[in-house]
This record gives structure tokens, sequence and C-alpha cells, in this order.
């Protein structure tokens, strides 16, 4: 695959790996997700400012820079490098394009500004902590069951003179306790017309309460949410298809993803590769010896494989879910040896090896694992013709 970047697309992978090696270190990723927000804000606003991160893919009518999904993958890879906790993933890539792909002008107009320019913040709420099936990334996102399918559960909305009321609760919803707008996924209906929606709901409305939940991940912030006949606004209007474009919105999200998690991987096989060539054991660096140079070649094989399916799912989004599926493994690996490598440090938490490995455990529980989603887009293309049905998780069929 020709992975040749324009000369502004590599500039902004240079500005930003720049700004994060000086202001994203390991000491300042474990100050930022202690503070209430879980993230350092005055980088955030740093990043969208000097790069214009938080509307890279945003048009630029509404104040965004106009740049496509390879842009927003490689900064993703450079954030992911540097573990750096953001809004980037929840307000830029999955929130933004939701509003800017469904929302009526008015609401474009008065929204996607904001965001651009880094002063609101949003996240993408779905029921169950189901966000890798409502995305279409583990399984098909049309029966709407994970949006509360008509029964009790989930979220679900209901109408009312001059708008929408919503009822239930959202857990594992990324920056959820933080963000100034929440983009609900609810169900509305019953089953004569069952259908799943989007809505807007503001930070401080009556009856909206989010709290912060301890996560895995420290630096992937979690919220549950929960919704007490909270007035909401209808994304959009009907007739819309909301599967359609929350399945969009997946096959883009994945190579962001794929990108973060090559990132990462890349970032513990470089602190490892220079570790075992300081540490000393009978007399000589331990990355001298023939078994430790195939493990880190190995890895080196399977990081540079992932990113090349990241790249290539920057300009065909359709391959997102196995790219993802590539990099989640790479990460895990890559992980799991940077542990092992560096020997009895590697287990302490004062060591960041303990980083590397929360974030690849996290990502595959949020958002795979790998073998639904290989077999997800198995059965979306038909691969395996109409046994695949039959194999399949129960979760993904």
């Amino acid at each position: 695959m020709d992975a040749a970047f324009t000369a502004e697309q590599d500039e902004i992978r240079r500005t930003l790996r720049e700004l994060l090696a000086k202001r994203s270190g390991p000491a300042e990723v474990r100050a930022a997700v202690t503070t209430p927000e879980g993230y350092d804000t005055g980088l955030w606003h740093r990043m969208s400012g000097t790069l214009g991160l938080a509307g890279l893919a945003l048009p630029e009518e509404y104040g965004g820079v106009g740049c496509g999904p390879t842009e927003l993958v490689l900064a993703c890879e450079e954030t992911g490098r540097a573990l750096t906790p953001s809004p980037l993933l929840a307000t830029a890539v999955l929130a933004a394009p939701l509003i800017a792909a469904l929302g009526s002008e008015r609401q474009r107009a008065d929204l996607l500004p904001r965001i651009a320019d880094s002063s609101l913040t949003c996240a993408l709420a779905v029921p169950g902590g189901s966000l890798a099936l409502a995305l279409g990334l583990t399984g098909d996102n049309a029966d709407g069951s994970w949006a509360g399918g008509g029964r009790a559960g989930g979220v679900q909305a209901r109408p009312v003179e001059g708008g929408w009321r919503l009822y239930g609760e959202a857990a594992q919803v990324l920056d959820g306790h933080s963000a100034g707008l929440l983009v609900v996924a609810a169900h509305t209906g019953g089953f004569a017309r069952s259908r799943t929606l989007l809505f807007l709901v503001r930070g401080e409305t009556a009856g909206l309460t989010r709290v912060r939940q301890p996560t895995l991940d420290a630096t992937r912030s979690q919220a549950s949410v929960q919704l007490r006949n909270v007035e909401a606004e209808l994304l959009g209007e009907e007739p819309v298809d909301v599967l359609g474009a929350l399945a969009a919105v997946g096959r883009t999200a994945a190579a962001a993803l794929a990108a973060e998690a090559v990132g990462t991987a890349q970032a513990a096989l470089d602190r490892t590769v220079e570790y075992v060539g300081s540490r000393e054991q009978f007399g000589r660096p331990i990355g001298s010896f023939q078994a430790v140079k195939h493990r880190l070649a190995d890895l080196y094989v399977q990081v540079e494989a992932a990113r090349s399916l990241a790249y290539a799912a920057a300009r065909e989004p359709a391959t997102g879910a196995l790219a993802l599926a590539a990099a989640l493994e790479a990460l895990r690996e890559v992980a799991g040896e940077t542990i092992q490598l560096h020997g009895g440090i590697g287990f302490t938490w004062e060591h960041e090896a303990h980083l590397y490995f929360k974030r690849a455990t996290a990502d595959e529980l949020l958002f795979g694992p790998a073998r639904r989603l290989r077999a997800r887009v198995a059965q979306r293309t038909g691969l395996f013709g109409e046994v695949t049905a039959s194999w399949l998780p129960s979760e993904c069929a």
C-alpha cells in the first residue's frame, strides 16, 4: 500500500508529536487523570487552538479545518503514542460527526463551531455499555435491542409538547462526566413503530445525573449517566437514518482507534527496546541475546502490519474493523512483552509498563475483542456463506 502522506499531513503529525513530548510525558499523564475532567484542559485547548484538533474533520464553514479521516488517524496515532487523555475520541471522532451528518442546519450552526474551537466537548451515550455494537463493529445494530428495543431498560424516549423526554441510563460513556453536551441514543415508538433516535442533552439539564466511574484504564475516562424525565432535543428531523449514521461513524472510529492502538504499541515497543539495550545480565545487555531479539523482531513485524492496515483504513473506512482487530492484537502482545522484558520493575505501579497493558486490556473490553470484530466482518461480507451465522457468538448474530 502507498502510505505516502502530504506535507500538510506530515506537519500535523510532527507538530502534535512535539507538543505532546513537552506536555504529555508520563508524569503529566498521571497528573491529568486525577483532575476532575480526567484530562489536562490547558493542553486540550492548546491542541485545538494551535492545531485545530477538535475540528480537524469538520467542514470549514462551521469553523473546522476541513480535513478527512487520514488527518484524524494521524492525530490519534500521536495521542496514542503519548497515552494522552483528551476529549479527542469522544468529541471529534464519535459525537461531532453524528451532529454534522444528522443535525439540522440550526443545530450544526449552533454546535459545530463551538466544538471546533474546543469550547464545547461532547459524549456519545449508548445504553448497556454496548458502544461497539451500536457502531456496528461487533454486530448488526439494526434490531435496536442495545438501545432498549421497546422493552424496559436502556433509554426510552417519549414525545411531549414542545420536545422530548428521556428516561433510562447508560454506562461506560466516554468522557460522559465532563462533556458539555450528550448525544444520547434512545428507543421510542414501542413495538408498533419501534425505532432508535439520537437526542441532544445539555450537561446542566435537570434530571441528568453523571458519575465518573473507576476504570481499568485511567486515561480513558468513563461515566455512568442516569436520565430521569430529562428534557432533550431530537438530533435532526424525522425520518432520519440513525443506524446508518452510527455505522458510518463506527467505520471511521475503527480506523482512528486502530491508529491510536498502533501509536501506543509503538511507544511501548520503543521503551522496551531501549531498556533491553541498557539492562545487563551475565555481563552483557539482555537485548544481545538471540531469544530476546527474536521476540522483539516478531513484535516489530506485528506493529508494522497493524500500522499499514490502519493507514489503509484511513483511505478505505470499510476495512476499519479489520484494522482495529489487528491493532488490538498487536497492542495486547506488545504490552504483555513490555512487562515481561522489563522484569521485576515492569510489574510495579511506579513504572509506565502497566499503563500500556491497561490501555490494551480496556480497549479490547470497550471495542472488541478482535475475534468479534473479525466475525462481524465475515458475517457482513458473507465470507463463509450461509454457515457464518451458525458459528457466530449470539451477541454478534
